[in-house]
């Protein structure tokens, strides 16, 4: 199962189910780009009509005072799998810290709740004190935590990612490379360390594969993501490649 964005409702309906097809995927998993509830809502309800999409990361304010409340209401609907805040757009480092917000992610096992953590590099020194606190949490962090590849900047993520990788409750999502590369003139061999290292911390138990559609589009396609990740593993046991082209997903998100 693959993470697929809600990019803006026309564009989804028109080329989502297109896209999955073309590109052999039997379901995905659609993820908020919007911190709204109606966000929340299109998605379940593009999940309800259309029968590739398995499961739906929503946005909620999980800092609001009546957040429980908000949790159950959304626990009766099958489809809504867990939640995620875009963190990455946040001026506080600390962000994930702030006790209102821990308090909203405390209430999420209850419900059986997963959370993508959405983030940059700068970030990370919190995500590793947040998943500390919550060893129960099923954590996913998105996107490879969005390294600076442009850039060449590598270790300063790299020291951080093994130690949250050591988490055994925290995954990790190979996606959202190119677009953190330059958009023109990315090559798979750039972006080799990045998934190495990646591999190593969470392993293949551990790492699932996302598309990042359709902000992939920006730098490439879905299809050049697709193939930039399953080249990459193609030297692993075929179980490695299963689990980590869809069967983690399927037991992270419960689907």
């Amino acid at each position: 199962m693959k993470a697929c964005p809600s990019f803006g409702k026309i564009f989804f309906r028109k080329t989502c189910k297109k896209c999955i097809k073309k590109n052999q995927i039997d379901g995905c998993v659609a993820v908020q780009a919007d911190q709204t509830l109606e966000e929340t809502d299109f998605l379940l309800d593009l999940a309800k009509k259309n029968s590739f999409i398995k499961g739906v990361v929503g946005w909620a304010d999980l800092r609001a005072d009546n957040i429980d409340s908000i949790l159950e209401k959304y626990s009766s609907d099958k489809n809504l799998k867990g939640w995620r805040h875009v963190v990455q757009g946040e001026a506080d480092p600390n962000f994930l810290l702030r006790p209102n917000f821990l308090r909203g992610i405390s209430l999420l096992e209850k419900y059986n709740h997963t959370y993508d953590i959405l983030v940059f590099p700068h970030q990370l020194e919190s995500v590793l004190e947040f998943v500390k606190r919550f060893p129960n949490q099923k954590f996913v962090i998105d996107h490879i935590a969005k390294p600076y590849i442009k850039d060449g900047f590598y270790e300063g993520w790299a020291v951080l990612m093994k130690e949250i990788g050591k988490h055994e409750n925290v995954y990790c999502k190979l996606s959202g490379m190119i677009t953190e590369a330059d958009y023109n003139t990315w090559t798979a061999e750039q972006l080799h360390p990045y998934m190495s290292l990646t591999l190593e911390a969470f392993g293949a138990e551990r790492t699932m594969f996302g598309s990042d559609w359709p902000v992939c589009l920006v730098a490439g396609n879905y299809g050049q993501v697709k193939g930039l990740v399953t080249k990459f593993i193609s030297t692993l046991a075929s179980q490695d490649q299963d689990m980590i082209m869809g069967k983690n997903a399927k037991e992270f998100y419960s689907l």
